[in-house]
């Protein structure tokens, strides 16, 4: 990073034990934030307070008035809390339990989400032009960070509204699927980055909130299918945390859920009959099928750990056609 570098956003990560403070301590941040806490890389921690105080000790790195931006509606919340004090820095909490900034309701309306909040008192609206309930609580604790770093909170907030995930992180793409038949396009969810339980039902939710077009392709009726793959990392619990998605209360609004891989076996067996789709092995066993399986007027989720190589079913999904540009 160059010395007059003014502002550097860093994103500091782990999976096992011991890895955050060296970080920390070597980008020494002003802020540090921590999103939320949830049953990931479970295989090389006890539980779920054990990831809490691994993530905790980004704090150990923040330099002296050092502010921490975090989460108020974990289960560990108050390890989080525990660490500021220790270190000595200020705290600022968002979400639904936090006084600061304070989420009041989210509505996911198509490709939008819209946030309305309270920040210490004055009401507080922004929209991200992504659906997705995480993304509102991410965005709703980025605002505590810029305005903890002195940035006008209403300018961030506007700006807030330019952001679209990125590649693999929950990107929406219209797919057309004939250059002359214009009209006949599907929405693709590309989510294929990662997965852990709280990140698949978020993406699930998302896909159960979007919406279909019906009467344009083969199948008359627009379908909202998932395309899901082993999540990795989970430890002992791992057969029963993906069972466990099957019972997702956003799986009442999914048409078609088809599972890829040996763990993702225990979700499709749970799912209601109705539901399953298919089940292989691998994405590569997968993806020659991925024509016959998705239609216009569908829209497309594709989620699962990186080494589930998902990246393959977006692949076979974009070259169906072409991602429609703006215009088009």
């Amino acid at each position: 990073m160059p010395r007059d570098t003014q502002y550097a956003v860093i994103e500091i990560g782990m999976n096992h034990p011991g890895e955050i403070e060296p970080l920390a301590k070597l980008a020494r941040p002003h802020v540090a934030m921590i999103t939320t806490v949830a049953a990931a890389h479970l295989e090389a921690f006890e539980n779920v307070e054990g990831i809490a105080r691994e993530k905790a000790a980004i704090m150990a790195g923040l330099e002296p008035n050092g502010v921490a931006v975090l989460n108020a509606d974990l289960p560990t919340s108050q390890i989080l809390c525990g660490k500021a004090d220790a270190v000595g820095a200020s705290k600022i909490m968002f979400g639904v339990a936090a006084k600061e900034f304070h989420l009041d309701t989210v509505q996911l309306s198509g490709n939008t989400t819209i946030v309305r909040a309270n920040v210490r008192g004055a009401p507080l609206m922004f929209k991200i032009q992504t659906a997705g309930q995480h993304f509102a609580m991410n965005g709703l604790g980025a605002l505590a960070v810029a305005q903890a770093l002195g940035a006008d909170l209403a300018i961030a907030a506007n700006d807030l509204g330019a952001w679209q995930p990125y590649k693999g992180r929950g990107a929406r793409e219209e797919i057309l699927l004939d250059p002359v038949e214009t009209h006949l396009t599907l929405t693709l969810l590309d989510d294929a980055y990662n997965a852990n339980p709280t990140s698949l039902g978020a993406a699930l939710d998302v896909l159960a909130a979007a919406d279909v077009t019906d009467g344009i392709g083969r199948i008359a009726k627009g379908r909202r299918i998932a395309f899901l793959g082993d999540m990795k990392e989970l430890g002992l619990d791992e057969a029963q945390l993906h069972r466990d998605i099957a019972s997702h209360p956003a799986i009442d609004q999914i048409d078609v859920i088809h599972a890829i891989g040996p763990l993702m076996r225990h979700t499709y067996e749970a799912l209601p009959i109705e539901k399953r789709g298919g089940w292989a092995a691998s994405a590569e066993e997968m993806t020659p099928q991925v024509r016959a399986l998705v239609d216009a007027g569908d829209v497309v989720l594709a989620k699962g750990s990186l080494s589930m190589q998902l990246a393959r079913i977006v692949d076979a999904v974009r070259k169906l056609g072409h991602v429609a540009t703006k215009d088009e």
